[in-house]
């Protein structure tokens, strides 16, 4: 378990994605599986499905100071208490953004990843770049996700391990005090809980928050 503080190309392909590639090629060309649905199918557990459980962890860390607190102090038996639980987030370790401290999450050895509250993870966090520069150079890896802090926060970078994975409660939006649980849940993404990006309410609802 480490975390880097800090103050301010093309990955290759691991032998297992070779493997997985040769095989979708095949099952393709066989005429048993449609590339397109397959994409299609992946980015809706990526980007709504999976990440759904997480979101319900951080709005109700959002909205309930109580389990906030019981988040931060031991984020696996909160996590459980609302029924996420499995192999891949078997010990969980909660950590929260303020004005003063950006948290960003990666896993510099392979890419382990709480697959019961953020789903699949994202091919982008698993690849080489990613993992090397996210330590290095955070703020540019920010900038690449349309990212921009201010210069007085400091972002830390946890490094997941295969014993420990973490959960980034972003940080709540202004303008969503009269927001209920669920209204909060679905504002939440996925990268926000990684901390690559931050929560904003969509334009169309700022005015009706």
């Amino acid at each position: 378990m480490t975390g880097h503080d800090h103050s301010h190309g093309h990955s290759e392909l691991g032998e297992m994605d070779l493997r997985v590639r040769a095989l979708e090629s095949v099952l393709t060309q066989k005429g048993y599986i449609d590339p397109a649905a397959l994409d299609a199918l992946i980015d809706t557990y990526q980007t709504r499905v999976g990440p759904r459980n997480g979101a319900r962890v951080v709005a109700r860390a959002w909205v309930d100071p109580a389990f906030r607190q019981w988040l931060l102090a031991d984020a696996t038996a909160a996590i459980a208490s609302l029924g996420y639980t499995g192999r891949q987030g078997e010990h969980m370790v909660a950590v929260e953004n303020t004005d003063e401290l950006h948290h960003m999450v990666v896993c510099t050895l392979c890419s382990c990843y709480p697959w019961p509250v953020l789903g699949l993870p994202p091919t982008w966090y698993k690849s080489a770049p990613y993992r090397s520069r996210v330590v290095k150079d955070p703020r540019g890896v920010l900038a690449d996700f349309g990212t921009t802090l201010p210069e007085a926060t400091r972002i830390r970078v946890w490094d997941s391990t295969a014993e420990v994975r973490y959960l980034v409660i972003p940080q709540r939006p202004a303008g969503t005090e009269s927001l209920g649980e669920d209204e909060l849940a679905a504002l939440v993404s996925r990268d926000s809980m990684i901390g690559t990006r931050l929560v904003e309410v969509p334009a169309e609802e700022r005015g009706a928050a």
